[in-house]
């Protein structure tokens, strides 16, 4: 008997400190802008088809100017990239559009979304790590930011 109290006693203090146990918030995120900035050489956009490439100078070659990708539904809302390149190269990430519905979507976007676009301009292309607690907005980020490559022939 003595056995079965002392089992039961230390499931119980086990229990009440897992369920005491606190995670991170990520209370120190950062904000993040929702637009696309201006760019020169930019072409307008053309609803979620994403904007038509500035002309090309080349078969082949990448034209300075911003490139947007694809809208990209997920299940908890829409994700759009639109990059600028000069040079040939991926110079500037931003998310145009995100879920931003309730606080934890804008909690876990305002975190994500800056350490998304900092692969991106590292790894000069769509092949980067998801973002763990944002998961689905990673992939829909990736899935438009291809696009967007796509468009800007990189």
């Amino acid at each position: 008997m003595r056995r079965i109290a002392i089992a039961i006693m230390g499931t119980i203090s086990g229990l009440v400190l897992l369920f005491s146990y606190h995670t991170s918030r990520n209370e120190g995120s950062v904000a993040v802008a929702t637009s696309a900035p201006a760019v020169a050489g930019s072409s307008g956009s053309s609803g979620s088809a994403g904007a038509a490439p500035a002309p090309q100078a080349a078969q082949g070659a990448t034209a300075a100017g911003t490139y947007t990708g694809d809208s990209v539904m997920t299940r908890w809302g829409a994700v759009q990239v639109a990059i600028t390149v000069a040079d040939g190269k991926i110079t500037a990430v931003q998310a145009v559009e995100y879920p931003q519905n309730n606080a934890r979507d804008r909690q876990i976007n305002a975190y994500a979304l800056p350490v998304l676009a900092q692969e991106v301009t590292q790894a000069q292309s769509a092949q980067i790590d998801v973002v763990s607690g944002a998961t689905v907005t990673s992939d829909g980020y990736i899935q438009s930011l291809q696009s967007a490559l796509d468009q800007a022939h990189l």
